[in-house]
């Protein structure tokens, strides 16, 4: 039988990400209810989950679990050349705004990132939890990536592009940051096309949450 997602209000915690829902459209959804406040994203991060939608909220723990391995990018030959030409101007935690309206711009199936979710990550940026990479050509914006950090993990939340290779830039300079910074996990969540080409794997979720127990403790700033 189906396990059930646990009802959360107010004030309790996340329960075990383990007992996630298994198949069916609800495949990974782990809890319903409570809110996008800053404390309780960062403790869903740290727990293994991450909201996907509003009215309710949904707490999601998928099982497999998309990551870069740190330290194991795949970088084509073309983007290599396009890095070395160094066609775009990257830039860390200048336009994080600008990022996430961006990535809520895109047309994807099961669009999540509505005006609530941009306000709770906008929230969580100002308080130094949320980070943003961006690519730009002179002065326009053309590509990005933002996520979440909580100690030694980073996990990626969305992505976009307006000049092609742009977001792939910004990712490959995110993974490299994170390198330098000492991170031990990056969290994708699920593939896709762009993140499969770039060297994205999945894991078990019981490797995953084993993994992000080792990180989310380590003293490591986004800088």
């Amino acid at each position: 039988m189906p396990k059930r997602p646990v009802r959360l209000n107010e004030k309790c915690g996340f329960p075990d990400p383990r007992g996630a829902v298994v198949g069916g459209p609800y495949d990974g959804l782990v809890a319903v209810g409570g809110d996008l406040a800053t404390d309780r994203l960062r403790l869903a991060y740290r727990s293994g989950m991450f909201p996907w939608t509003v009215n309710p909220v949904t707490w999601w723990s998928p099982d497999p679990r998309g990551i870069f391995e740190l330290g194991g990018l795949h970088v084509s030959r073309s983007l290599r050349r396009c890095l070395r030409q160094a066609k775009f101007r990257v830039t860390r935690d200048q336009a994080f705004g600008e990022v996430i309206a961006a990535c809520a711009g895109v047309r994807r199936p099961g669009g999540w990132i509505v005006p609530e979710f941009v306000a709770a990550y906008s929230k969580l940026h100002h308080e130094g939890h949320a980070h943003s990479v961006e690519c730009w050509l002179g002065d326009d914006l053309v590509g990005g990536v933002y996520g979440v950090a909580v100690g030694g993990l980073f996990a990626g939340e969305s992505m976009f592009h307006r000049a092609s290779d742009a977001s792939k830039v910004a990712v490959v300079h995110l993974h490299d940051h994170l390198v330098s910074r000492g991170y031990q996990l990056f969290d994708i969540q699920m593939l896709t096309e762009v993140t499969t080409s770039l060297g994205g794997r999945e894991i078990r979720r019981d490797e995953y949450l084993e993994r992000l127990k080792q990180a989310v403790d380590l003293p490591i700033q986004f800088g």
